[in-house]
């Protein structure tokens, strides 16, 4: 078989966030140039500044700009892109969108249309992989009546899984134990994959509990040439959405990952298939696997087989797509050592892992691991898309290296503004069940991600992120000083009397009290008061503290956030701290008129209405910021003649907030 050869000289990556990163950073190492498209969100994100061109799609939601075919082809032809790289979601299984760039005299990075049109019916793929040969999870699609729907269960047995045929992600589907339950859930099911992807076509399979999920990684060429890439666990799931990816898998033993291997080959040579994909199985505590569907695009956890191989799946797809032969280094791949991925969210674990957005103030992972991320310091995490913040990715020669590296590196990751699943990463990284290798696709059902995922610092680690705080903040103003500057803060004539400041966290407020001497050496630290007199500081600057506190020596890592937020990072975990005002009791006497955010938040309530009459002291709404809630209370008697924010209104620090006229 021979291929048509083809140059492509200018991607356009018609996604965004960390996989249009991705895709760009690999076709600058080949001498690409590179193209992108953006919604209004997203203008000033780093993919588009990292693009050599780009052209706004306009709109803010995925319909208004992603999900619009025909723009993104025009914005190509208007930057003189040869070639579009889907990426993932969005577009990227979209059998008449690659039919459309192809009819467009654009080169497709990926399948054939046919093919992606062929597998985002679940249903028509097993039907395909049954034929050829390939073990398929036990299942049969749905009748049109309710007898044939009850016959088809009794078929396939309880307990079992409702799906929708076409689409993904958890969506159209649902776990059913009994006969009784079963109407309700493929009503719910359809109605689901229906609004979700146009088509409420289910089918019925077969549930395998206490199972695990393996993927193969597959590649093919025009030349008809189809290789196994070696296979990853993606077992820990929430909701049906992976958390955490892996390869090798750690229970494969050789014989069952030949045979693994060969049933992908065998499933990808009976689809023709022609670039990157993924081959998805079940596999049971007995060792036996079973396919689940095949995805015909590079799939999210792609970097832990880049990291174990070696290879660059994206430059692959790009020769693919040239309609060049695979090279020997992926016809004779082995892997090496282990690679584990976590994906980081901007999500609420106290909210039941909801998404959140805003502006995430700084994001810095440490060495030693890989990371693949759409955002970056100050970055605006959009409400519209998904809340992945990034992929961190260790490669090391053992897993337990690996998942230790891992779940340091993500500890120890300074991430300020968002709260995040990051607790849960390190949870599950560090489970004993986990490092045995024996997690399977249940294991966040048998453990509450809530718990596991608790926030790893305590009261006594809060106390000691405060007294770091408040030394870090005293420093920060000493080196602003204009006068008497080589005096440290808190120094006094008498030693009676400490500098004092109080800071809100999770728990209870922490008040911390300091002392210097006129050398400057700490000379008392009180915490909730508890006194140390003359704790050893080996350092002390506006953004580090070293200091022993209880025997123990450790570094504190400091950055004042926006508004009175102080950001502490040490190896006990992360405190986000809220400053209190050092003189609350000047709000109470200040002049009537404008009121203003303190620190940017969400205002959770609402007291007063326009032109209702208040009297000094009287709470007027209350903000939630960084998990807690902040009153805002009316500063003299007077009249709300402005009212600028609502419930559930995101503000910045400063942001008016009401407008109160003083009585005549």
């Amino acid at each position: 078989m021979s291929a048509k050869r083809t140059v492509i000289d200018r991607v356009l990556a018609a996604n965004r966030g960390e996989i249009a990163r991705r895709v760009f950073r690999t076709c600058r190492e080949l001498g690409i140039a590179t193209a992108a498209v953006f919604s209004d969100p997203d203008a000033s994100a780093p993919f588009v500044r990292e693009a050599d061109r780009a052209v706004a799609l306009g709109g803010a939601t995925p319909e208004e700009s992603y999900l619009r075919g025909d723009a993104v082809i025009e914005a190509a032809k208007r930057m003189e892109a040869d070639a579009i790289h889907p990426g993932y979601g969005f577009l990227a299984e979209n059998a008449d969108f690659a039919r459309q760039v192809i009819a467009a005299g654009l080169t497709w990075i990926g399948p054939p249309p046919e093919l992606i049109a062929a597998m985002g019916s679940k249903v028509e793929a097993r039907a395909r992989m049954e034929a050829a040969g390939v073990p398929v999870v036990p299942g049969c699609t749905l009748g049109g009546t309710e007898s044939g729907l009850h016959a088809a269960a009794a078929s396939v047995g309880y307990p079992l899984m409702v799906k929708a045929s076409a689409g993904g992600g958890g969506r159209g589907m649902r776990i059913v134990h009994a006969d009784g339950d079963l109407e309700r859930a493929a009503g719910a099911a359809g109605r689901e994959a229906l609004a979700a992807f146009g088509d409420e076509t289910l089918f019925l399979e077969r549930h395998v509990d206490s199972a695990r999920h393996v993927e193969i990684q597959i590649l093919g060429d025009d030349h008809g040439t189809l290789v196994s890439l070696f296979e990853r666990d993606c077992s820990i799931q929430r909701r049906h959405q992976k958390v955490i990816e892996e390869a090798p898998c750690p229970v494969l033993d050789a014989d069952t990952r030949t045979k693994m291997g060969e049933a992908a080959v065998a499933a990808g040579q009976a689809l023709g298939y022609v670039g990157a994909g993924t081959v998805e199985f079940l596999l049971t505590p007995d060792g036996e696997f079973l396919f689940l569907e095949v995805n015909t695009r590079l799939q999210v956890e792609h970097p832990v087989t880049e990291a174990v191989t070696g290879l660059d799946l994206v430059g692959l797809q790009l020769l693919v797509a040239e309609g060049g032969p695979l090279p020997p280094e992926a016809l004779e791949a082995s892997t090496s050592g282990h690679a584990i991925e976590a994906r980081l969210y901007a999500e609420d674990p106290e909210n039941g892992f909801l998404p959140v957005s805003g502006v995430l103030e700084r994001l810095v992972i440490g060495d030693g691991v890989r990371v693949d991320s759409g955002y970056e310091s100050g970055s605006e995490v959009s409400p519209y898309y998904d809340p992945l913040v990034a992929k961190v990715v260790a490669h090391a020669p053992t897993r337990a290296e690996a998942a230790r590296r891992l779940a340091r590196a993500l500890e120890r990751a300074e991430i300020d503004g968002l709260v995040t699943n990051r607790d849960l990463l390190v949870g599950v990284l560090r489970h004993p069940e986990f490092l045995a290798g024996t997690a399977d696709a249940r294991f966040l059902e048998r453990h509450d991600p809530a718990e596991l995922g608790a926030p790893a610092l305590d009261p006594a680690g809060e106390r000691a992120h405060a007294a770091a705080a408040a030394l870090a903040l005293q420093a920060g103003r000493r080196g602003h000083a204009r006068v008497l500057s080589s005096l440290p803060s808190g120094w006094r004539n008498s030693n009676a009397s400490l500098e004092r400041v109080t800071f809100e966290g999770r728990g209870a407020p922490v008040e911390v009290g300091y002392g210097f001497d006129r050398a400057g050496a700490l000379r008392t630290l009180e915490v909730d008061g508890r006194l140390h007199e003359r704790p050893p500081l080996y350092g002390c600057t506006a953004t580090e503290v070293d200091l022993e506190l209880d025997g123990v020596r450790r570094r504190y890592r400091v950055r004042a956030g926006p508004g009175a937020i102080v950001n502490v990072t040490s190896d006990l975990g992360h405190a986000a701290l809220i400053e209190r005002p050092r003189f609350p009791s000047s709000v109470a006497t200040a002049a009537p008129g404008s009121l203003t955010a303190p620190m940017p938040g969400t205002v959770q309530r609402v007291m007063v209405s326009a032109g209702q009459a208040v009297s000094r002291g009287d709470v007027l709404l209350v903000l939630e910021a960084m998990k807690m809630e902040h009153e805002v209370s009316a500063p003299g008697d007077g009249t709300v003649i402005d009212l600028q924010v609502a419930e559930g209104d995101r503000v910045s620090s400063g942001a008016v907030l009401a407008v109160i006229e003083a009585p005549p």
